[in-house]
């Protein structure tokens, strides 16, 4: 059966010509799904019964299944979500002054194997469909709703277990989705979509006309450390990437965030900041740097706070916009992969 969730406007009228129906009975559905929230064909009262009949006979709306959550004393939720071919994956709820953001998942598992990151732990397993994608910000859009402050998701972060670009067609269908006003109606400004650096996914995202955010993963100012850390780096140097994000820059006039990851006595000293200055010359793009939430799967440690504002301060005296991430989920397993990994190794 087909998943409404997962058709993105101009795909659900071309189905409702082929159903021989009108395509503003597309909206109609949209304003039944995303309005006034409807979790079943029966409710959908404007729509003649015949055809609710056969909607019921080759659609569905089947959202993911809540496995696991977990609450941290922030506010912060992690959910792991049970899929219809019982794949797990994650997302996260975030709450910050200006709004609630959710980090939504792209794979079931990745396949880009960084040294640093759970995600890659169990390897790729698939990619997650757009109505999968979808799926997750509804089912925290539930939990707002049960908590009855009048909060709903207003911010998405594709940030998730998964690289974006490695599903790349299904990911342009969820963000068409989730921005459509008679969708989710999210602003394109707040969606961001997180690459580890697939060049040919960036040039081509230059070119979707879409006014949403991407961020990169960066992680290492030269190609030596950044090989160690992201396997990727073989196939896309960084003298490749870095005129990827100019291209980037230059048609969509979009800047583009550098996601830094700071690593204790690896990427986080005072060389590495020159470097890092360097690098990113010439680009619009400003750098987020990342306190590290360790992992007894690896080596790596956090930086401590003083070397973090002191790598801050190099960023910045040398002409770099530079931010500190905001920890959420310091005291559950809000990182990347953490928790499916846990779950499935305690099998």
């Amino acid at each position: 059966m087909i998943n409404l969730y997962g058709q993105e406007m101009e795909k659900l009228k071309a189905l409702m010509v082929q159903e021989g129906q009108k395509p503003y009975r597309a909206v109609q559905l949209y304003t039944w799904l995303y309005e006034k929230r409807a979790t079943s064909f029966d409710e959908m009262s404007d729509i003649s019964l015949k055809f609710r009949e056969t909607l019921k006979e080759k659609y569905c709306l089947n959202l993911p299944e809540i496995a696991l959550k977990q609450v941290s004393k922030d506010g912060t939720i992690k959910l792991l979500l049970n899929l219809e071919d019982n794949s797990k994956v994650e997302c996260v709820l975030m709450r910050y002054s200006y709004g609630c953001a959710v980090c939504v998942s792209s794979q079931v598992g990745c396949a880009m194997s960084c040294s640093f990151c759970s995600s890659g732990i169990l390897g790729k397993q698939r990619n997650l469909k757009p109505e999968e994608m979808v799926g997750q910000v509804l089912v925290i859009n539930e939990l707002l709703r049960q908590e009855n402050r009048g909060q709903h998701v207003t911010h998405v972060v594709v940030m998730g277990t998964g690289e974006p670009f490695d599903n790349y067609q299904n990911v342009m269908d969820f963000i068409r989705i989730i921005n459509n006003q008679k969708g989710l109606a999210i602003g394109a400004r707040h969606i961001t979509v997180s690459t580890c650096g697939l060049v040919e996914g960036i040039k081509k995202y230059a070119r979707e006309g879409l006014q949403t955010n991407l961020a990169i993963s960066l992680h290492a100012p030269n190609n030596e450390l950044r090989n160690q850390l992201m396997k990727i780096n073989k196939s896309y140097p960084l003298e490749v990437l870095i005129p990827a994000v100019k291209e980037y820059e230059e048609i969509s006039g979009r800047r583009v965030t550098y996601e830094y990851l700071l690593l204790e006595n690896v990427n986080d000293t005072k060389e590495c900041a020159e470097e890092l200055i360097e690098l990113i010359k010439g680009t619009m793009g400003y750098v987020n740097l990342i306190p590290y939430n360790e992992t007894n799967k690896n080596n790596y440690h956090r930086s401590s706070g003083n070397r973090v504002h002191n790598f801050l301060d190099y960023l910045m005296k040398g002409g770099v916009t530079a931010t500190i991430r905001k920890e959420f989920g310091s005291d559950i397993d809000a990182a990347c992969g953490q928790l499916r990994a846990k779950v499935e190794n305690e099998k």
